[in-house]
């Protein structure tokens, strides 16, 4: 008999009913040390006081009006963004594949615009992710998500992870944009080398693409950066942002230059609950902790300190792990054991992460972790390393 649930999660026997800054609580009171941050939404921990505070003040006075009027704090949230990116302005969602959808709607919007609405075709990456509508599983293009869902929405080119001449090869005269992940999360923590993204959009800007970022699981901080293509020192056109920027509280939003919205008038795209009150004022406090003096720094001082102990792990258990890459808080332990079975052996530790393909864990853990809480994660991990190390 199927569960009240639809059952399309593998999920793990675990149900938390509290949890504070890293930390998740079960009903009977056991600790679990959450170093997946609910997937990198969870940027500033659990239950934070100062999200708390900004949700349960807005939600007293008001929850929703829908977008028929203007919103202050979608408006506040929307100048801060603007502010801290390459953006002019931006489009509220509840999530990062409405996020992603309304990024390639602006595309398509764009070049219909000036007159050329022959170009629509998106050119994306062999192993990204960007959300599990039809149009992005289409994006997408991986067999997991698109098997048993076909026909699938036309007009994406799909080339292997990082090769350059598979990509100048797939820019044709339908060719609208290239869609890409700086970090992909899902596909295992490969980040594009900072050439690699400079050739990209210097590819975009002689052929006249457009180029979408998709720094749903990579932005708001998490690679010590605001947005990780600040890295390579390049702008997107358009940015699709969630997870991070709504703190645990769903939010995400399509940023662009005037330049690749001005096809996107009244009428053109819409959400009933995207930038609601609620939402975005939990976005406004995220952003102003992580643009606060010396968040960043901090960010980039911790996931230093965690890299060296990972590095130390993979030295002393190289039957377990076998190298460590990404960058900031989103690293990803490339395993030598299937990833699965430690994942299993950190849930015995208390400690819980995030399967990735290419037999990879992801450690996405809140932006504001300590030191010392790193340090109780990486105890946690060598013990899930031992116990693997005995069933080999």
């Amino acid at each position: 008999m199927i569960s009240p649930v639809l059952p399309t999660y593998a999920r793990a026997p675990l149900s938390f009913v509290k949890g504070q800054g890293p930390w998740l609580e079960t009903e009977d009171g056991t600790r679990y040390l959450d170093m997946g941050a609910g997937i990198a939404v969870n940027s500033l921990g659990h239950a934070n006081p100062i999200l708390v505070a900004a949700l349960t003040d807005q939600a007293r006075r008001l929850w929703h009006t829908s977008n028929l009027y203007n919103i202050p704090n979608q408006e506040t949230l929307a100048e801060r963004l603007v502010e801290h990116t390459f953006a002019d302005t931006v489009f509220f969602t509840n999530s990062g594949t409405e996020a992603t959808e309304a990024s390639v709607k602006m595309v398509r919007k764009y070049f219909d615009h000036i007159g050329e609405p022959e170009r629509f075709r998106v050119i994306t990456f062999e192993g990204s992710f960007h959300g599990r509508t039809m149009a992005m599983i289409a994006a997408a293009g991986g067999e997991k998500l698109t098997k048993g869902f076909g026909p699938l929405m036309p007009g994406f080119d799909h080339v292997p992870f990082g090769d350059m001449d598979a990509l100048k090869a797939a820019i044709g005269p339908e060719t609208a944009a290239i869609m890409l992940e700086p970090v992909q999360g899902e596909g295992g923590i490969r980040p594009f080398l900072e050439q690699e993204l400079r050739e990209i959009r210097a590819l975009c800007d002689e052929h006249g693409l457009l180029l979408v970022m998709d720094e749903i699981q990579s932005g708001v901080g998490r690679t010590g950066k605001l947005f990780a293509h600040e890295w390579a020192g390049v702008t997107p056109d358009i940015m699709a942002v969630a997870k991070g920027i709504g703190g645990g509280f769903p939010l995400g939003a399509c940023l662009a230059t005037e330049r690749a919205a001005q096809g996107m008038v009244a009428g053109s795209h819409g959400t009933t609950y995207g930038g609601n009150p609620m939402a975005c004022a939990v976005g406004c406090a995220v952003m102003d902790e992580v643009t606060r003096d010396g968040f960043l720094e901090n960010v980039n001082r911790v996931a230093g300190h965690l890299r060296q102990g990972l590095e130390g792990l993979v030295a002393s258990h190289p039957d377990v792990f076998d190298s460590v890459r990404g960058e900031g808080l989103m690293i990803g332990l490339k395993c030598t054991a299937t990833n699965i079975d430690i994942i299993n052996a950190g849930y015995a530790a208390h400690l819980l992460t995030v399967p990735a393909a290419d037999n990879v864990i992801r450690l996405l853990p809140p932006l504001n972790i300590t030191v010392a809480e790193i340090d109780e994660a990486l105890r946690r991990l060598e013990q899930a390393a031992v116990t693997v190390e005995g069933n080999l």
